[in-house]
């Protein structure tokens, strides 16, 4: 496509500018953009919005205010903050983070996109938006408002958009003087566009129309999960002939573990112990 000139990209940043100077959304990461604070929210509004996100990140907080309170917790305490947001594989990825993060850079969150990705559950985009908005580097990064943002302004007419594209442009367009400002203001901008015009998502190359969460495999994975936090062991009840590869797939991610036999939360104590007899489950 036709790369914007100087008149046309300082048009679309007075546009994006104005609007959050007049509609910015305060939030909690936001008050308090620390590396820590800014990890947790990032892990959190994966796939779910900032709606869902807010109490749910307050309670988090509340219970593990640093990432060493969080490293230390036990996975059964972290699952049991999260429940309600779903995903739970995030805050697995969340907590060996901070463990890692612990045994590696003694509690210091890393500085680097290299160092970050290397981190379980913190791709390309994830590491970029903590390295803006914890540190205000100006690192080009794509994710949904980014895209509605850039399709609306630049990609009109335009399917099968690639990331790359978009990051082009993203580039192209980013206040380097005030890179976590500048996204923030791109969030904001994207939120409302979304909600007014549409975010057209399905024009780029990258979408995915999320499957039904009724009766999915998902839905089952997070009953199982839920069980095991809240104490209840018991599967009995559940017929479906997907349970045992769901637990063979949760025993794999180290959610829960074999242990003579029996199932139990991994780091759970061992009185989190349920019967795993095949015939038990079917």
């Amino acid at each position: 496509m036709k790369l914007p000139n100087s008149l046309e990209i300082h048009e679309f940043t007075d546009v994006v500018w104005a609007y959050f100077n007049a509609h910015r959304r305060e939030m909690p990461w936001r008050s308090e953009p620390t590396p820590y604070h800014v990890l947790v929210s990032e892990l959190m509004l994966q796939q779910t919005q900032v709606g869902r996100v807010l109490p749910k990140y307050e309670a988090f907080m509340r219970r593990f205010p640093d990432i060493e309170t969080l490293a230390s917790a036990s996975l059964a305490d972290v699952l049991s903050l999260w429940n309600g947001l779903g995903y739970n594989r995030r805050a697995k990825f969340l907590h060996e983070s901070a463990q890692q993060i612990m045994r590696e850079y003694s509690g210091t969150i890393p500085q680097t996109e290299a160092e970050l990705v290397a981190l379980p559950g913190i791709g390309k985009n994830t590491a970029g938006a903590i390295l803006a908005y914890a540190f205000s580097q100006p690192v080009v990064f794509v994710e949904t408002n980014i895209r509605t943002v850039f399709f609306h302004h630049f990609f009109a007419g335009h399917d099968s958009v690639d990331d790359k594209e978009v990051a082009d442009m993203v580039e192209l367009t980013l206040d380097r003087e005030h890179p976590r400002e500048w996204y923030w203001a791109l969030m904001d901008y994207g939120t409302h566009l979304k909600s007014t015009v549409g975010g057209a998502l399905a024009r780029s190359r990258h979408y995915v129309k999320q499957s039904a969460f009724e009766g999915s495999r998902r839905q089952l994975r997070g009953e199982i999960i839920r069980r095991f936090v809240a104490g209840a062991f018991d599967l009995s009840d559940i017929v479906d002939e997907r349970l045992e590869s769901v637990i063979d797939d949760l025993v794999k991610e180290a959610f829960i573990e074999r242990v003579g036999g029996q199932l139990r939360l991994r780091s759970a104590p061992v009185a989190a112990i349920i019967t795993s007899d095949e015939n038990t489950h079917r």
